[in-house]
């Protein structure tokens, strides 16, 4: 019985991973499509010796990564939620051995 809890909570520990990576990523989706891009400061800091300048684009999430980050979460759920259906069968399984 010790093995079908651990992979009860494996599997529900991937899915609530699962869906933090999908909320983080739809979160990094939505501010890069609402944020409008600023203009680049004109006055550099005085310590850099070849400054660069500052846009709204280099502190935006990519979102080419942020959409992989949505898929990755998306299939980080539905794995998950494979393993613990197996738990569940196999535990299932179990019980009409016994009885």
């Amino acid at each position: 019985m010790e093995i079908s809890s651990n992979a009860f909570s494996s599997g529900l520990n991937g899915i609530q991973a699962g869906q933090r990576r999908v909320e983080q990523a739809a979160s990094d989706i939505a501010s890069n499509a609402v944020t409008e891009p600023q203009q680049p400061s004109q006055t550099p800091p005085q310590n850099q010796v070849n400054p660069t300048p500052q846009s709204a684009e280099q502190t935006r999430p990519d979102l080419a990564e942020s959409l992989v980050a949505l898929r990755v979460g998306e299939n980080e759920v539905r794995a998950s939620s494979r393993v613990v259906e197996t738990a569940d069968e196999v535990l299932g399984t179990l019980i009409d051995t016994r009885a």
